[in-house]
């Protein structure tokens, strides 16, 4: 992810020095590593370098993710602690040189033979309160003080260890309520609204999302972020709605699913409240507008560059070039993650804020080929 990484355990080193080049592992995540030139990488690192030199460096910089990755992660973090100090001082102009020649290109080939698998997702900008009243009657909640979320790997005594959170209790620890539950109180007094929105449905999109832009009744403008949710298994209400034939799968946008929601309150109730999970949030301000939200790897979100991945296979930090289908190659950072992102060749793309930025994520769902940039080891001097 970052400099910061340096210090973390590690059980195995992942590259080691051959011949002056990274050797990575055979396989991550079920996928082989296939060594490949920087020239055999069409276009290869795009227009866009110095703007992902940029956003690398915001990555290096930024402070340890809230849940630490696990050591076994790929991406040795001392060789990309190297990189990332190496790329302080590399000038603009000079990035397009850092990246083929600091990192060592692997395409990740499935065993089965499929190519990966690339959607977009955005920051959504809602209306809200911060007070409830007419127009404003679904409350978004802040992380309550029982709330303890579970690392990779990472479980309680008596827990089912799919579970990514539990409720501290004064006997131990115990299944966090599931989003049913929290929306009959079983929170009580520990359920406290930090902002109101307009209905269920746009919390939905909020939580799906994991952050958003809420404009308040005066005007200002708050960002609303993610702050660790109950840990039960995610289920898309999309899917669900499809599933029941109330939407075609085919051409299936955000604003179709949830348009078909708020005509069909009754029906949006019960699909709702089939996703377990219950993200909780915190209020903070929108420092740079043209950036999205802070992902998982604690540093804002460059549009078309910040990447989602599998947090359990891939360190943050690191760059993937992704060769979809439409040919619009691009080099992206690894930069978030989500429960939705699972596998060495899934990636989410971060596209930006707004209206627009929603169409956009909800029209990509491409066939991508996926490479990954492994840092090189250091030169001994």
């Amino acid at each position: 992810m970052r400099a910061a990484l340096a210090s973390a355990p590690v059980l195995a080193a992942l590259l080691l020095m051959m011949a002056g080049a990274a050797a990575a592992p055979g396989e991550v995540g079920g996928a082989r590593l296939e060594p490949v030139s920087p020239a055999e990488l069409a276009g290869f690192p795009g227009p866009d370098a110095a703007k992902v030199l940029a956003a690398f460096r915001t990555l290096c910089t930024a402070p340890p993710p809230a849940l630490p990755q696990a050591a076994s992660v790929a991406g040795d973090p001392q060789d990309l602690a190297a990189a990332c100090d190496e790329a302080a001082r590399v000038p603009p102009e000079g990035a397009a040189a850092f990246f083929r020649e600091r990192f060592e290109p692997f395409r990740i080939r499935r065993t089965d033979g499929r190519p990966g698998f690339l959607t977009g997702y955005f920051e959504p900008e809602l209306a809200g309160s911060l007070e409830p009243g007419e127009g404003f009657t679904a409350a978004v909640l802040a992380r309550p003080d029982d709330l303890v979320s579970l690392g990779p790997g990472e479980t309680r005594p008596g827990l089912d260890p799919t579970l990514r959170a539990a409720r501290a209790t004064a006997a131990g620890f115990e299944p966090y309520p599931d989003r049913a539950a929290i929306e009959d109180g079983a929170l009580g007094a520990k359920a406290r609204p930090i902002l109101w929105l307009r209905d269920g449905i746009d919390l939905l999109v909020l939580q799906v999302q994991g952050s958003g832009r809420v404009r308040l009744p005066d005007g200002r403008v708050v960002r609303v972020l993610f702050d660790g949710k109950n840990g039960r298994p995610y289920t898309a209400v999309a899917k669900l709605m499809v599933e029941a034939g109330h939407l075609p799968l085919d051409g299936l946008t955000l604003a179709k699913w949830t348009g078909w929601l708020r005509d069909h309150p009754a029906e949006a109730k019960a699909l709702i409240r089939r996703n377990a999970s219950y993200v909780f949030f915190r209020l903070a301000p929108v420092e740079d507008p043209g950036l999205g939200p802070p992902g998982a790897a604690n540093a804002p979100l460059p549009p078309g560059i910040g990447l989602a991945v599998d947090a359990t296979l891939w360190r943050y930090g690191l760059p993937f070039w992704l060769e979809p289908q439409d040919g619009r190659s691009r080099l992206t950072l690894a930069a978030d993650t989500g429960s939705a992102i699972v596998g060495p060749a899934r990636g989410d793309l971060f596209l930006g804020t707004g209206a627009e930025a929603g169409i956009a994520a909800g029209n990509l769902r491409d066939a991508t080929g996926f490479t990954v940039l492994l840092p090189r080891p250091r030169r001994a001097p």
